[in-house]
């Protein structure tokens, strides 16, 4: 369950930052992304952009394999808490897109990220999960 939200939430940047106005033409040397502005670049593909079609579908299954990746690794390490913990009820797809846009645009040395860094860290900053409580001490 947490996995398919994350992946919606995911879905939801792409239908967001899809429709965003100012685009530049793709080009090939965007596959893959080598950073944040570049996965951005293939997640905000104009309709009419000739490779439209493909930085689509690579930027869904790009954003889909970095949610896969971070939990998986959570699950993997044991770790105390998840990297990040998505809010009851849910956001709305286009909330979780503006939100996205609206962080990635508020630092452009963000865009200089690895792509997937540049996805963790907002979903990490966006949705923090809550600190476990803090153990009593035991004296000695």
């Amino acid at each position: 369950m947490r996995l398919a939200t994350v992946t919606v939430c995911a879905m939801a940047v792409w239908t967001i930052l899809g429709s965003t106005p100012g685009r530049t033409a793709l080009t090939r040397d965007r596959f893959p992304p080598q950073t944040t502005g570049d996965l951005v670049a293939l997640c905000s593909a104009d309709k009419e952009d000739p490779l439209m079609t493909a930085a689509v579908n690579f930027c869904q299954g790009f954003t889909e394999g970095a949610v896969e990746m971070a939990l998986g690794y959570e699950a993997t390490t044991r770790a105390e808490r998840e990297p990040f913990c998505l809010p009851t009820p849910r956001p709305s797809h286009n909330d979780a897109m503006a939100q996205f846009v609206a962080w990635a645009n508020a630092d452009p040395k963000r865009l200089e990220d690895p792509p997937v860094i540049g996805l963790l860290r907002f979903w990490i900053q966006q949705y923090p999960c809550p600190r476990p409580a803090a153990k009593p001490r035991v004296k000695k």
